[in-house]
């Protein structure tokens, strides 16, 4: 198969903003006819005759590779802000950002029309405490206009060595612009950590979905268990400003609540190798007990696929503001010279069908976000990725044991405080009460 003259490698590594985390190869196998209909034939004249006017009459003369280039960039990048064509660089970049061995700031990024919006900061990065928050929208990175350049391009202005700054002019809602210093670091997360609020109310935050996290959690809820002395009686799960990350975390982290054998989330798309079910074992590690997930529009993706599973197996109540709806899977495919294409192939659909992409999750109780104070859970840790748009793996070698070890060692002084500060965030009031209320009528 070729694609505008270069042979596609029958390589294809499946990636979702999930997630790299499913493999197939049937886009690389599947042939393409190209369509014998008028109105294909009379397109691709339109193409030709653009493409002679270019060559013949634009101010600067431009070689066939760079058209080339550009065209199959404008159609993919036309497509969705996900799709895009991969130069050799861009592709280098890609594959190393999945490992995280890059100096970043800790945020994760999508277009949104001609400038690049802030999905949501991670805790405990540079952008976290910078004060960076989800719906910013970057207007200039340095003094490089972001409505010049394209998403890839900003992601290579703001990566760069760690200790290096960068500046961004940032836009929010109701404020006048104003410009933020970065320094970059190399980003290690915590994912997973856990506090027993009052008796009997464990809560867990979650900052993004690791390959450790499932275990993680476990190991915080028994930790929390042991303190309050006896099993729980609810529990709140707090995802707000959760970009994301892996997959199977997310599937793995919605199976400890899941009591019974069925559908976490599942893909569909063209290809039948695209339409793939994730299923939960039997077993709750909380044993039924009430649990209320917390939302905002900066939850997406892996946090989206957890708060999906919960609500439509009735097995929690989702609190907050819709969350921001990123459903989709990319391909990677490699194609000859080291270019790459990045495809959206298929879109993530809750257990009850329902699509996440664009759509994101309605909570059960939509909470007011113009409160007092106007803080959330998310100032707790400024003590202690992803700029790329890629919602991905762990981008730390650290193991469940290592972290655990890490968390006590930052947290083990300051527990009390921090559950003081939680006891104030006006979401987590409102999800104890709401919890209160139920066990109240267990109780009777």
């Amino acid at each position: 198969m070729t694609f505008f003259g270069r042979p596609i490698n029958s390589r294809i590594l499946l990636l979702s903003f999930l997630t790299v985390g499913l493999v197939g190869s049937c886009y690389a196998e599947s042939k393409y006819n190209p369509p014998q209909s008028p109105e294909f034939i009379q397109e691709l004249i339109a193409f030709s005759t653009i493409y002679t006017h270019i060559k013949n009459h634009y101010v600067d003369e431009v070689d066939d590779k760079t058209l080339f280039e550009n065209a199959i960039k404008g159609m993919l990048e036309g497509l969705d802000p996900y799709s895009t064509h991969l130069n050799p660089a861009d592709q280098a970049d890609l594959m190393e950002s999945t490992t995280g061995k890059f100096g970043g700031l800790g945020i994760v990024i999508a277009s949104q029309g001609e400038f690049i919006q802030i999905i949501s900061p991670i805790d405990d990065t540079p952008a976290y405490r910078a004060g960076l928050q989800a719906g910013d929208i970057i207007l200039k990175i340095g003094d490089q206009e972001v409505s010049e350049i394209n998403l890839q391009e900003g992601v290579k202005l703001m990566r760069g060595l760690p200790g290096t700054k960068v500046s961004l002019t940032i836009s929010r809602a109701e404020k006048n612009s104003f410009l933020v210093e970065i320094e970059r670091e190399i980003i290690t997360i915590t994912s997973v950590k856990g506090y027993l609020l009052d008796e009997g109310i464990g809560y867990i935050r979650i900052s993004n979905f690791q390959l450790p996290s499932a275990k993680l959690l476990k190991e915080v809820v028994k930790k929390i268990t042991t303190k309050n002395k006896s099993k729980l009686n609810s529990l709140i799960i707090d995802l707000r400003n959760n970009p994301g990350g892996a997959l199977s975390a997310a599937i793995d982290i919605s199976d400890l609540f899941i009591d019974k054998k069925d559908t976490v989330v599942y893909t569909e798309g063209r290809s039948e190798r695209s339409n793939i079910s994730f299923d939960a074992k039997r077993g709750d590690i909380i044993n039924g007990a009430p649990i209320v997930v917390l939302i905002n529009e900066g939850s997406a993706s892996a946090s989206e696929i957890v708060a999906g599973a919960l609500q439509d197996h009735k097995r929690a109540t989702i609190m907050g503001q819709k969350s921001f709806g990123k459903g989709s899977v990319q391909s990677l495919l490699d194609l000859e010279d080291g270019y790459g294409m990045k495809l959206t192939t298929a879109r993530f659909y809750t257990p009850l069908g329902h699509v996440i992409q664009d759509n994101g999750i309605t909570p059960d109780i939509i909470l007011d976000t113009d409160t007092e104070s106007g803080e959330t859970a998310q100032d707790l840790t400024t003590e202690e990725q992803g700029e790329d748009g890629q919602l991905r793996d762990d981008p730390t070698t650290l193991n469940a044991t290592e972290i655990l070890k890490r968390q006590d060692a930052i947290t083990e002084k300051t527990n009390q405080e921090i559950i003081e500060y939680l006891m104030q965030d006006h979401d987590i009031k409102e999800a104890i009460n709401y919890l209160l209320s139920l066990t109240q009528e267990q109780a009777i």
